[in-house]
């Protein structure tokens, strides 16, 4: 009988160990994380974007030059990790409205995909990394890296609210 309890009770800390949580983050900081996620609802523009002007820039493969992003409307819901993004056809741009998904870890990195008509985003295997900065109720920035000519770069894409 004394195996069969010691036994009972190896059996309950291997589950008990198993089922924890492998995140590694603590509840305040999942809290506060939750908290910068939720600032992202409404609707968004990019105000401006800064970055290296040495280089020509076509952001997250649309075929269209950086101004083409000045002034887009991005549409961020944090409740499902969905959203879109229209660029407006200004100035010989392109119009066009691409849905997207995102997620945002502990460490404020933002993964976007674009996800296309019909698509699954978990079998979409493609996408960006950004870094979350300075989130707040009106404005946020995302800053993507990227390898130009051996040496990295950093694009900010500084949005501003433009409704909720």
């Amino acid at each position: 009988m004394r195996k069969l309890i010691f036994l009972g009770m190896i059996g309950s800390a291997f589950f008990v160990t198993s089922c924890k949580s492998k995140t590694g983050v603590s509840a305040g900081e999942a809290q506060a994380l939750r908290s910068d996620v939720m600032k992202l609802k409404g609707q968004w523009d990019i105000s401006n974007i800064d970055y290296d002007k040495n280089y020509s820039i076509k952001p997250f493969d649309e075929g269209a030059s950086i101004g083409c992003f000045v002034g887009s409307s991005w549409t961020l819901i944090p409740n499902n990790y969905t959203g879109t993004y229209t660029l407006h056809g200004d100035n010989g741009c392109p119009s066009k409205t691409q849905a997207i998904t995102f997620s945002v870890d502990k460490n404020s990195v933002v993964s976007l995909k674009k996800v296309g008509e019909g698509e699954k985003a978990k079998k979409i295997l493609s996408g960006y990394k950004l870094i979350l900065e300075n989130a707040t109720e009106s404005s946020f920035t995302l800053v993507q890296s990227v390898n130009a000519d051996g040496k990295r770069i950093d694009i900010r894409y500084n949005f501003v609210r433009t409704g909720k």
